[in-house]
């Protein structure tokens, strides 16, 4: 499969394999510091008999490396990189930038981040800096640096781990003053500002760029390109900080990959963008083990992460062995659910398997989130579990590291889009951009079939079959890439409220782009129908939530689906022109499953296999077919031909039968 443009880390940078070196890479955040010294010996014991391979330290480890302000205390983090070099675990070393020490705040308190009401935010906590601030921003780089210079080419590093799921917004001082700088480098005039920002409305121009603050409290409605604008600052400010650190030590260590770890479909920080700059893509996965679609959610954010990596391997630094404690209620995963998981992140694309954390701590916080180690300790059934993970991961490894998944189908996403479309001045509350994407990758889940994330922008050549779910905001270049997939003989499916604005959230004239409604055989859409929650819309064969469109269709066009009844009677609800197809609602689940299924098959796209059990996920990874069941009871697969199951080596001829969470990899 061609690699789409503008994904993933450049040829010849380090990579995951550097790190992985053929195995999956399997371990978590180890966090020692909590612990006396006679506990690390009991632990390298304990990841030798779990099969673990990697450690992620230093994470929050600031305040212990730097108590007072240029102190330097390195002897107990000496000791655990040779033990674990000692013991064959591999480290991945973090800056501790994600927490910066209590002095740091004390002495310098414009280090610490403000809200939009200029309230102070704490330490305390985590997150708590600011990521404008020059202080910190020379005190993160002297860390670093030292850091790197120490450990560089100690043998235990396998990869740089830099700061910690960044998501600080900042509207203090010291931001507005850098907002002011990235303002004036993407529009070059006031004048300019204000024609992109629309400030005629409400009286809002600025005559100079004194002016111009962060998008604070106000007394009502904010304008909405000045709030997309920040959005857009803020995720730039945070990757400077990023790639800050990144260049320290790549200088010291440049055959080294480094990463940072994503929150999954974080709206904060552009992951395209991103990941362009990161050697290594990693995710953080918690899926809410009584969610009865938490493994659709899981799968939606692993498709999400390997497109990002540009279809190669990717980590998953994050996950849970149990339970978390930031839910309101925080079950633990029933027997077999973490194996279940993990392997179903090796399906698709996978090659680090990893928590947080490795011992589950007794103070602070998280004291309830579980972790491999629990408080039960290794007689725990979360052990036990894990030991049985990383002996079959590293069963795997050999057949599995490297080889990529090949989808035949790309979901569109963008957080431009994602940014603009959640204004408050939008016109349905009920119309959650997130939720949309997860509706449409679902029915695509739900019909077996394995999906690829894009930009709208990137490269669409590789894909028979690219959807739309939502994209508020079109840039010009973007719908001329969906005209191209067209014209080149691809099938396009898009959902309603797209290709509304422009990229300064200026509503295009007649609603939607005019090259987008010929393309769907649009004449003109006089009106959006946004629905009430728990509301819903009758059309031929299916019913529709969320929204509807009053929508007057061309000469050329196809009406293959009609409302019926209300307001829009006999109107459109889902148009075609040539492979082009446009849905105005969101049409309930079995019926979007149906009509996604039903595209795909006519782009030639087929399942990975017929006639699977509910339940059933079935990916293929190279030459490997994954069967995962995520129902409560066994079942039986029909698998065509003759097999090899790798987990339990047994030979496998038409069926295999699979147990309550169960899972089998089958070699040809």
């Amino acid at each position: 499969m061609r690699t789409p443009r503008g994904t993933g880390p450049e040829p010849g940078r380090p990579s995951l394999s550097d790190a992985t070196r053929g195995r999956i890479l399997f371990g978590g955040d180890y966090n020692p510091e909590q612990w006396p010294e006679e506990t690390w010996h009991e632990d390298v014991r304990l990841m030798k008999e779990a099969g673990v391979n990697s450690v992620t330290l230093g994470v929050f480890s600031w305040a212990r490396l730097e108590p007072r302000p240029g102190a330097r205390e390195f002897g107990w983090l000496d000791r655990l990189m040779d033990l674990m070099h000692e013991h064959g675990v591999g480290v991945v070393l973090a800056t501790p930038t994600s927490s910066p020490p209590p002095w740091m705040g004390r002495l310098h308190p414009e280090t610490l981040p403000r809200d939009e009401d200029g309230r102070t935010e704490w330490w305390g906590s985590r997150q708590h800096f600011s990521h404008s601030s020059a202080v910190y921003r020379r005190c993160a780089a002297a860390i670093t640096e030292d850091l790197a210079a120490r450990y560089a080419s100690h043998p235990a590093l396998t990869m740089w781990h830099i700061n910690n799921e960044y998501c600080t917004f900042d509207y203090g001082d010291e931001a507005a003053a850098a907002f002011r700088r990235w303002l004036q480098d993407r529009y070059g005039t006031v004048g300019a500002l204000n024609t992109a920002w629309g400030t005629a409305f409400w009286g809002q121009g600025y005559d100079g760029w004194h002016e111009v603050v962060p998008p604070r409290r106000a007394h009502y409605m904010k304008n909405p390109t000045h709030v997309l604008d920040f959005k857009r600052f803020t995720s730039d400010m945070l990757l400077e900080c990023y790639t800050a650190e990144r260049d320290i030590v790549r200088r010291h260590s440049p055959g080294t990959p480094v990463t940072s770890n994503f929150m999954p479909m974080w709206v904060g920080q552009d992951a395209w963008r991103w990941a362009a700059e990161e050697d290594v893509v990693s995710v953080d996965l918690y899926p809410d083990p009584r969610d009865p679609l938490g493994a659709q959610h899981g799968a939606l954010v692993q498709d999400m992460t390997r497109s990002q990596a540009a279809g190669g391997p990717w980590m998953l630094m994050e996950q849970a062995a149990g339970a978390v404690n930031w839910r309101g209620v925080n079950r633990p995963k029933p027997r077999g659910l973490n194996r279940l998981w993990s392997l179903q992140a090796v399906a698709r694309g996978a090659d680090a398997v990893c928590y947080f954390q490795w011992r589950q701590s007794r103070q602070g916080a998280e004291k309830f989130h579980s972790g491999m180690i629990g408080h039960a300790g290794e007689r725990g059934r979360a052990f036990q579990e894990i030991k049985r993970i990383g002996a079959e991961l590293a069963l795997l490894a050999p057949h599995v590291t490297d080889t990529r998944v090949t989808p035949d189908i790309a979901v569109l996403h963008d957080w431009d889009s994602w940014w603009a479309g959640e204004h408050e001045g939008r016109l349905s509350a009920e119309n959650d951009y997130a939720e949309v994407v997860r509706a449409w990758h679902r029915a695509l889940w739900e019909a077996h079939i394995t999906t690829a994330f894009a930009r709208p922008e990137h490269d669409l050549s590789a894909y028979r079959m690219v959807v739309v779910p939502q994209l508020y905001l079109l840039t010009d270049t973007a719908i001329e890439n969906l005209l191209a997939h067209v014209r080149a003989g691809g099938t396009l499916v898009c959902g309603f409220l797209t290709g509304v604005a422009d990229e300064d959230d200026r509503v295009r004239p007649g609603g939607m782009d005019e090259r987008l409604r010929d393309l769907f055989g649009i004449r003109a859409l006089h009106e959006w129908w946004p629905l009430d929650a728990g509301e819903s819309v009758a059309c031929d064969g299916f019913s529709g939530r969320l929204w509807s469109e009053e929508i007057e269709p061309g000469p050329t066009a196809v009406v293959e689906a009609r409302y019926r009844g209300g307001e829009l009677d006999g109107l459109p609800a889902v148009l075609r022109k040539g492979t082009a197809r446009y849905l105005s609602t969101l049409p309930e689940p079995a019926a979007l499953r149906a009509l996604l299924a039903g595209a795909a098959r006519s782009a030639g796209v087929r399942p990975v296999l017929d006639g699977l059990p509910d339940g059933v996920e079935a990916v293929r990874r190279g030459d490997l077919l994954f069967l995962l069941n995520h129902g409560r009871g066994p079942v039986t697969v029909e698998v065509p031909g003759s097999h090899r199951e790798l987990l339990g080596g047994a030979s496998v001829r038409g069926s295999v039968r699979l147990e309550r969470y169960g899972a089998a990899v089958l070699a040809p």
